[in-house]
């Protein structure tokens, strides 16, 4: 019997396989180690490939799609409602096929390997960011113990260090001032590498129609750009601006039961990253409206007295999603709002 759909379950090393009819009829049953994996497919040579989206899904479905193979990627929290009894991998595997052949269910698009280049190189700043955050506190505690109280952001902190190191305190010693200054050295070799993690996202910035796109909207930079089409693509996946909202947490968690609809904060559901970014930037947006009176400018600045800052923040980030979508789905350019005054 042909298999319709077969849902694989991956591993570093053995794959579980799972095959079914349309109808849902269990055909196959295997597990496969990687060398044999392939060979296992091809032999199998069933209509439809479907995995969940993990570190290693998007290689598999790339090289499955040069086969001429259908394959699908399915979120990790949408199979684990179909897990029957306990959980292993024969079970996720039927799980995956289960959840695939549901008519509503939603898939997450196959990253090309540019994508997956570009969303590397944020995952690269955003970890040396981290290091800088922690080298900054590091000197700051060291300070702090010894009574010398050094402000938190970085241009402060750069800005004050000359006059800590050059100063006379008697329970700053030579010996802890070495400390500092290889602390302070190799600072300053991090930061230099989130200047080129910076640099190399203007230049793919640069070379990339969608990036360009959507970096025409306010609030929406180098950084947001070029993390948004690593992580979404065309955003064909997503029916509507919405849909991509939601997919980041912008919109409210909702509780309802009984016809009674109850909303709260952001659901915060999707990727932190690019929804720190899109909030981030948002805030710079909110910064410059104050005496503006075109129409956009007038709109913040009624919704920061009505719903106060935060809130005006998360709507602008809510907004700037759905212009997104609506870009990088279709080949518009994104036009900006008319002005009626300055």
């Amino acid at each position: 019997m042909e298999v319709d759909v077969l849902g694989i379950d991956l591993a570093k090393r053995v794959f579980q396989l799972h095959g079914a009819t349309r109808t849902g009829v269990v055909v196959h049953r295997s597990k496969v180690s990687r060398p044999s994996f392939l060979e296992s497919i091809r032999r199998l040579s069933p209509k439809l490939v479907v995995m969940e989206a993990c570190s290693s899904a998007h290689h598999w479905a790339r090289v499955l799609q040069r086969q001429g193979i259908e394959v699908r990627l399915i979120s990790p929290q949408y199979v684990a409602p179909f897990v029957k009894t306990n959980k292993n991998d024969r079970n996720d595997a039927e799980a995956i096929v289960e959840a695939a052949s549901r008519p509503s269910m939603r898939f997450v698009s196959i990253k090309t390997v540019e994508q997956q280049d570009l969303q590397a190189l944020h995952r690269l700043r955003q970890l040396l960011v981290q290091q800088r955050t922690a080298i900054i506190n590091q000197v700051r505690g060291v300070l702090a113990e010894r009574g010398i109280v050094v402000a938190q952001s970085p241009t402060a902190f750069h800005r004050a260090m000359p006059t800590v190191l050059a100063g006379q305190d008697d329970e700053l010693s030579q010996f802890c001032r070495g400390l500092l200054v290889e602390l302070l050295e190799h600072l300053k070799s991090v930061e230099e590498k989130i200047d080129s993690c910076d640099a190399r996202v203007k230049v793919f910035m640069a070379s990339s129609q969608a990036c360009k796109r959507i970096g025409e909207i306010d609030g929406v930079g180098p950084l947001t750009a070029t993390a948004i089409v690593a992580a979404v693509g065309d955003a064909s996946e997503f029916k509507n601006g919405r849909h991509l909202a939601a997919w980041l947490g912008l919109v409210p968690r909702q509780y309802s039961s009984g016809g009674k609809s109850k909303l709260y904060g952001i659901s915060k559901r999707g990727d932190t990253y690019l929804r720190t970014l899109l909030i981030h930037g948002a805030r710079a947006v909110l910064r410059y409206v104050a005496g503006k009176t075109d129409s956009q400018s007038r709109w913040l600045q009624q919704l920061i007295e009505r719903r106060g800052y935060n809130r005006a923040a998360v709507a602008v980030a809510n907004k700037n999603a759905r212009i997104i979508q609506a870009l990088l789905s279709s080949e518009r350019a994104y036009v900006r709002p008319a002005a009626v005054g300055s």
